[in-house]
């Protein structure tokens, strides 16, 4: 055995350094670098580690070099989760041979969604669900209380990927669950489960595993304390989809967001409830995020945001105070705050509106995380409201970007964003003046174009 040295290694990206130093030169992270006692591995460890588990599996395929026109481009069909918001989460379903990293906070869900994902699999589908934190029993106790058909769940508790590799080249199932890969150790790592060098090698043979035999495989992530995956960023880059399950202020619900996916589109979002008996599945968000009271207070007003692939509407609100000390606050909730300070410099530059000596508070309700520009306007008619105690009527939506001259620019999906907000019963809809039907859309909704960001204080 190799004798073991003291190195320091960076938990974001895996660099290696013969010092401690605060900052990582590689991916500029700080306060990750760490000591850590490691035996160099085994030369192709992973690699070793799939071949013995691939030794007795017939559907093994090989790689060689070939020409892109001899690839079989037959379409497989996709494997439905059970979950249409999970299945749309995925971009339709779950490929043969993906890789799948669903990461989230303590508590948020994972190991419950994933499990209810057997329950509806196993009917039909051969599933093998491997726990390396877990006993056998706890997860049969938590498969009853969702009320899973245990006699159908084929389970495992086990934390050595080579293990885990031969158990599924035996199974042969179309889905493995790993739950979950920072437990995981690889023979010819020494180092402890977690570390960087295990999670990047377990992750690597599993990858490899996947795309040899066809079998997809779902890995469960921890997050740090700020929300980010633990381990090396390597963890994502080699992995097909990786979503996150994040629990807002209301712990009622669950949102499954999408970050990466090589067979579909990113940022697409699902969204689940938590109930006692497992996750439940919301199909209508837009009703939820917008349980408005009937009497609508200044600085409230909801928007048309765009997720993945479909319309949400949140409902925006903004709180403008006189400010009792020298430093006024600017605190945002579910928007970027960078964002929200351009925004009060170009109603100060351009409208002559300005809220230096006032508090700014903004919320998104729900928990929701928006990042589509599409927000500037909702948001600069919330702070105005707000600042001239002025309510904005209940049956008003708006979107629309605003640039830094002023202008109100135009945003993807006009058309669809303004026929959600009718389905929604919306009948005055603010839209950027590029965005505006070139013909009356119905009788009973009204469309306001607006071009300037001056045009905006009319509005109410």
């Amino acid at each position: 055995m190799a004798k073991a040295k003291s190195i320091f290694i960076c938990a974001s990206c895996g660099a290696k350094y013969h010092r401690w130093q605060g900052i990582c030169s590689e991916c500029g992270d700080a306060g990750t670098i760490s000591e850590t006692l490691e035996t160099p591995a085994a030369p192709n460890a992973g690699a070793r580690v799939v071949q013995r588990a691939l030794s007795g599996f017939a559907g093994a395929s090989g790689s060689g070099v070939q020409s892109l026109s001899q690839v079989d481009l037959q379409r497989r069909p996709r494997i439905s989760t059970g979950f249409v918001e999970f299945d749309r989460v995925l971009g339709g379903g779950i490929v043969q041979g993906e890789v799948v990293l669903i990461g989230g906070n303590p508590g948020a869900g994972k190991s419950t969604l994933l499990l209810q994902t057997v329950g509806k699999l196993c009917t039909t589908r051969k599933v093998l669900y491997v726990t390396g934190e877990e006993s056998l029993q706890q997860v049969a106790l938590r498969a009853v209380r969702l009320n899973v058909d245990t006699s159908t769940v084929k389970a495992a508790a086990e934390n050595s990927i080579d293990t885990i590799c031969q158990m599924a080249s035996s199974e042969a199932p179309e889905l493995l669950i790993v739950d979950s890969i920072q437990v995981m150790h690889i023979q010819g790592v020494e180092s402890a489960p977690g570390s960087v060098s295990q999670v990047r090698e377990c992750a690597a043979a599993l990858t490899q595993f996947a795309k040899k035999t066809g079998i997809a495989v779902f890995m469960v992530g921890h997050v740090t304390k700020d929300g980010t995956l633990a381990g090396p960023k390597i963890l994502e880059h080699c992995v097909d989809c990786s979503v996150i399950l994040e629990a807002g202020t209301d712990m009622r619900y669950r949102t499954l967001r999408c970050q990466k996916n090589r067979f579909g589109a990113v940022n697409e979002i699902g969204v689940f409830a938590m109930t006692d008996s497992g996750m439940k599945e919301v199909k209508n968000p837009s009703a939820i995020f917008l349980n408005r009271a009937d009497t609508v207070a200044p600085g409230s007003l909801a928007m048309v945001t765009w997720e993945g692939t479909r319309p949400l509407l949140v409902e925006l609100q903004a709180l403008v105070d006189v400010s009792l000390y020298g430093n006024p606050r600017r605190l945002s909730l579910g928007t970027d705050s960078g964002r929200l300070s351009m925004l009060l410099s170009v109603l100060h530059r351009h409208a002559e509106f300005s809220l230096s000596d006032q508090d700014v508070f903004v919320n998104v309700v729900g928990g929701v995380k928006i990042e589509d520009t599409s927000s500037d306007v909702p948001l600069c008619l919330a702070l105005i409201s707000s600042y001239k105690s002025k309510p904005i009527d209940k049956g008003t939506i708006a979107f629309g970007e605003i640039g830094l001259t002023g202008e109100v620019r135009p945003v993807p999906y006009g058309q669809e964003r303004i026929s959600e907000a009718v389905k929604q019963g919306f009948v005055r809809i603010i839209v950027p003046k590029d965005n505006a039907p070139r013909t009356r859309f119905d009788n009973n909704v009204e469309i306001i174009p607006v071009s300037r960001v001056t045009d905006l204080f009319s509005l109410l």
